[in-house]
């Protein structure tokens, strides 16, 4: 059924005129005519009669009339921005966006929303989600010559670095480590896959300051990892320092910053040009806003748009 000639209908019924109900839609009275022909074809009833002084619902009209308004609202409520959960794509449950976006609900639980992980996507594939509408938003270290048209990219989330390692590993008393003084230790990051935004970004941090970084072997899960290094004197990994992971507290696993300069991962947050859900607009508010400050010695990949 058409919903235009449903709208058509309950505004002449409202007003009693095709020509006050054609001027309140902006259109001719002529289409507004053809739409309540078509309606009634459509239904194989007659709604309007046509009198000397405008028209009158005829008694089908009148059993119609609540009907054409209840389907009307329905369909206002459906699409109405807010009127359904925001849906992010945070990428994996224990890492910055997931934990920032559980923040934003705890400070804002009126809020509806949906944290959804595509973590076999890469960030193009992601895009292209946010773009088709299977999330509403994404974020994504992507380089500002990849996002597609149609879609928004802001800045919001720069995740600083930390080494994790087992408490006999050599920089384990560390209060802090510049990533040069990485050079030389292995750093195992599991799961790295190759055509992954996280795959461009480690080996651009390789490449910048002569770091080991490998994914040799099988991923076991987080779990695996931690024991791994708590039983290793050499290995290492890396995790943002808003990741949660958690680990039994035999590990005595540490976790020193970076800095000089701060290596940081930045999440971009992807979402449709025009975009008006009131959540989202709440949602990057609140990360320019309540978000973790810069550090001033930020490194990042040259592709990275600020």
């Amino acid at each position: 059924m058409d919903v235009e000639a449903l709208r058509t209908f309950v505004a002449v019924a409202e007003t009693g005129q095709f020509q006050a109900a054609a001027d309140e839609l902006g259109i001719s009275q002529q289409a507004a005519s053809k739409r309540i022909a078509a309606l009634e074809r459509h239904i194989a009833v007659t709604l309007l009669v046509r009198t000397s002084r405008g028209s009158r619902l005829s008694l089908d009209g009148q059993v119609f009339l609540p009907h054409a308004r209840k389907v009307l609202a329905a369909i206002e409520q459906a699409v109405r921005p807010g009127s359904r959960p925001l849906r992010v794509d945070v990428l994996n449950r224990r890492i910055t966006p997931a934990q920032a976006v559980y923040r934003f609900y705890r400070s804002h639980p009126e809020m509806d929303l949906d944290a959804v992980t595509l973590s076999e996507e890469n960030a193009a594939q992601a895009a292209q989600a946010v773009l088709e509408g299977t999330v509403d938003a994404s974020f994504r270290a992507l380089a500002a010559d990849q996002i597609p048209a149609g879609i928004s990219a802001e800045r919001l989330l720069d995740a600083p670095l930390e080494l994790l390692v087992g408490p006999g590993h050599p920089l384990a008393d560390a209060p802090w480590a510049s990533p040069a003084d990485l050079a030389g230790h292995r750093i195992w990051i599991p799961g790295i896959r190759p055509g992954t935004e996280w795959a461009a970004f480690y080996q651009a941090l390789s490449d910048a300051f002569g770091l080991s970084i490998d994914a040799l072997g099988p991923n076991f899960g987080d779990e695996a990892l931690m024991d791994a290094l708590a039983d290793s004197t050499s290995l290492a990994t890396l995790v943002g320092n808003g990741d949660r992971y958690l680990w039994t507290q035999a590990h005595d696993l540490r976790r020193i910053p970076l800095h000089d300069p701060t290596p940081v991962y930045p999440h971009v947050l992807l979402f449709r040009s025009g975009e008006q859900h009131p959540v989202l607009n709440a949602l990057r508010d609140h990360l320019r806003t309540a978000g973790p400050p810069t550090p001033h010695d930020v490194w990042a990949p040259d592709w990275v748009d600020r």
